[in-house]
Parts: structure tokens; C-alpha cells; sequence
């Protein structure tokens, strides 16, 4: 355990070293400024408290129908939610659904008992793959009951390692793990583990939630308005390359790109690239400033926080991230019935395993590939419609996670 806090020492160190750098080393630095001072103005005596924990900005989005649901359940609580990333903190630093936002302290055993006293949590939920180790110690010394919800386990996690004790006893700490999946429950009892309930996924009920009151945004209906549109969502510099091909052999088609990196480096070369072609760019953000897009055929979105809403306006979907580390979130255009397209890492999301099978997603390798693929939902609307559907059946059929969850009592 001293190595562990010495870990997590020397990472904060690092980040502080490079914040004068980076954008988000500094956000995260300049967020844990004072940050017990700040806790301790702002909770003062309230409670009882809630405290829901999400890494980033898509823990938050899975967590949140749990959190509005709670707050319905249990209205006597006050709700604090805490992040670890910039990308989640500074997007919903206001959210209206929580009294308290702030980012989490760095896990040493120090912060642990001082954020916890401060705090004074009845109960704590972490989302998806928080796993905290002083933290959950100091919750489970103060007999705080603790859970994870949304957890998903594979045997390649530490946890099921022959090196992985110490992880093995973090799970015990959870009062009870909430998991996605079957095979998930199998892997916790195969190492003893056995405070678990299969309920699923609370990102269905976050999506279904969110395609029943989508924003509307009036400038992106007006583009859409009278065309199909191909929506690249979350892209990165690969899923950028096939995009732009597409657009230069799709010219009956419009397209709505949302990079995942929101850079004016960025947003300049796709303009560029899209002008270069004899097709016209806009930026969403002039549009909103009142510049007139009417002879517009590529949108760039350069903002963050609207591309959940902005699928419903799709005909099909792009969803990046697949030629690096993994895709990005597929429900969120699913939801809405769009069939997709992504690249080939992602095997490791269970949702696009699924989909795939269900014929409502197809994994690509190159332009060639996407190509035949539009190719034949432009030509084919029979097979555009299959794909619509099973992408729009699979999620409804997937809702239900929060119920069951709330159900189980976590009071």
C-alpha cells in the first residue's frame, strides 16, 4: 500500500509538471486547488449525502439516469458527484441534478480520511471501473455501503491474474457489485465473489432518456432538412481519412462531422480538406453566431456537448475511435435507430459485439469497406431499414438497469 500511494503521488506530480503545457493537465491541477477548503464551505453540515463517483464525461452520461432516479426515490438526500477527468468535470460542473460537483481528490490514504470526513457519505456508488483503493477501505472501515454499478469483467483484468491479489481484495470492500452480464457475475464467483446481481447496463436508460427528449437544435434541422445525412461521431485522424473519401464520392449525400478532439488546428484542416474536394464546409458555431449556411453540404460541429442530440438528425452513423484504443459510444446513435459503422477495435464493448450480430453495425477496415457498406444503404432502403431497426429494437430491449438496481435498495 505504500507503493500504491507513492504511485499516486508521483502521478499527481506528474500532471502538475506538465500543466503549464497542457490543457487538461491544467484543468485537473487547477480543479484540486483547495479543493477540501472548498468541500468543507460548501457541504457544511448538509445531509444526509449521497456520493455518486464517475471517472469522465461517458461514466457520468451511464450514471446519470441512476442519479436523477435516486434523487426521485430518495429526495431527502443531497447528491455530491465527483470526477477524476477534466473531459467529465468541466462539461457538467453545473449539472442541476446534483447539489454538490467536484472533482475527486487524488487516492492516498491522507485524502481519503480527509475528503471522507469532510463528506460524511451514507452511501457511496462508483460507476463502471472506479476501483479507489484507499477510498474503498476508508468506506468500508466507516461501514459506509458502497457499491459499482454498470461493472462489466473480463479475464484479462487484474483481478483474475495470478499477480493480482491485491485488486482481488478491493472487490470485498463493495457492500454489492452491480454487473452488466452473466459472464461478469461468473468471473466475481469464480474468485469468491459472490454480493453480485446481473442488471445490466444503465446506458440503454440513458439513451432511451435521451432520444425521448433530445434537443432540438434548429440549425442542424435546417441542414438536415430534405437529406440524408452521414454523421461521423467522436472521429479521430483515421476515421477522419475515410470520412473525408466518403464525402468526395458521396455528393449526394450531406455530412456531419463532430471530431472527438475539439482543436482550431482541427476544425481549420477539415474545412480546408472539404474545400479542396468543391464541397462547402461550415463550422456550427458560425451558424450560431448568425452566419448563413444555406449553401452548406458538411457540417463540422466545434463544440462538445451536443453530439448525443444531434444523431437524431442522422440517416447513418460513424462512430470513431475503432482504429485506436476502442469505439466510442454507439447507444447514443443506436438509440435513434442509425445503422453504423466503426472501426475494428471493438470487440472489448459488448453493445457492438451485439450489434454487429444483430446486422444493425458493420466493422470496417478501410475506405473500401465503408464504401460498400453506404453503398448499400444508399441503394438498398430495405436493408437501410433492417439495420435502422435492429439498431432501434436492440436498445429498447436492453432498458431496465436502474430499475432493478434501485429495486435491489441501496439505502
Amino acid at each position: 500500500m505504500i507503493l500504491y500511494d507513492v504511485a499516486m503521488q508521483l502521478y499527481a506530480g506528474i500532471v502538475k509538471a506538465v500543466a503549464p503545457y497542457n490543457e487538461k493537465a491544467r484543468q485537473w491541477s487547477r480543479g484540486r486547488k483547495d479543493i477540501f477548503k472548498r468541500l468543507a464551505q460548501s457541504i457544511g453540515e448538509e445531509g444526509p449525502i449521497a456520493w455518486f463517483h464517475c471517472a469522465s464525461l461517458g461514466e457520468f452520461e451511464q450514471g446519470r439516469p441512476l442519479i436523477e432516479q435516486f434523487r426521485e426515490y430518495y429526495p431527502q438526500y443531497k447528491i455530491l458527484v465527483t470526477f477524476f477527468s477534466p473531459s467529465g468535470y468541466e462539461i457538467r460542473k453545473n449539472y442541476s441534478g446534483a447539489d454538490f460537483v467536484f472533482y475527486l481528490p487524488i487516492d492516498t490514504r491522507r485524502n481519503a480520511r480527509r475528503f471522507l470526513s469532510i463528506v460524511r457519505p451514507s452511501i457511496a456508488v462508483f460507476v463502471k471501473y472506479e476501483f479507489w483503493i484507499n477510498y474503498l477501505k476508508e468506506l468500508k472501515r466507516r461501514g459506509v455501503k458502497t457499491y459499482v454499478v454498470s461493472a462489466i469483467f473480463r479475464p484479462s483484468q487484474l483481478f483474475f491474474r495470478p499477480y493480482g491479489g491485491m485488486y482481488r481484495k478491493v472487490l470485498h470492500l463493495f457492500s454489492h457489485i452491480f454487473v452488466q452480464d452473466e459472464a461478469s457475475r461468473q468471473l466475481l464467483d469464480g474468485i469468491g465473489i459472490q454480493n453480485v446481481s446481473v442488471c445490466g447496463d444503465t446506458r440503454f436508460d440513458r439513451v432511451v432518456q435521451i432520444a425521448g427528449h433530445a434537443r432540438q437544435i434548429d440549425c442542424i434541422a435546417r441542414f438536415a432538412q430534405g437529406h440524408r445525412v452521414f454523421i461521423s461521431g467522436s472521429s479521430w485522424e483515421k476515421d477522419d481519412e475515410i470520412t473525408l473519401r466518403l464525402i468526395d464520392s458521396y455528393r449526394n449525400l450531406r455530412f456531419l462531422i463532430a471530431p472527438h478532439e475539439i482543436t482550431e488546428a482541427k476544425i481549420l484542416g477539415l474545412c480546408h480538406a472539404v474545400e479542396q474536394m468543391g464541397r462547402t464546409p461550415v463550422r456550427y458555431t458560425r451558424i450560431q453566431e448568425g452566419e448563413n449556411a444555406d449553401e452548406a453540404d458538411v457540417m463540422i460541429v466545434d463544440t462538445v456537448g451536443i453530439l448525443s442530440s444531434v444523431y437524431q438528425y442522422g440517416f447513418c452513423a460513424y462512430i470513431g475511435g475503432g482504429f485506436g484504443v476502442g469505439i466510442h459510444n454507439t447507444l447514443e446513435a443506436a438509440t435513434f435507430g442509425l445503422p453504423l459503422i466503426f472501426g475494428p477495435n471493438y470487440e472489448r464493448f459488448n453493445e457492438a459485439v451485439q450489434l454487429v450480430a444483430l446486422g444493425g453495425a458493420c466493422p470496417i477496415h478501410d475506405f473500401s469497406e465503408a464504401d460498400a457498406w453506404l453503398q448499400a444503404l444508399v441503394t438498398n432502403p430495405e436493408k437501410k431499414e433492417k439495420a435502422s431497426e435492429a439498431c432501434f429494437q436492440y436498445v429498447r430491449a436492453n432498458t431496465g438497469a436502474v430499475k432493478k438496481i434501485l429495486e435491489y435498495g441501496l439505502i
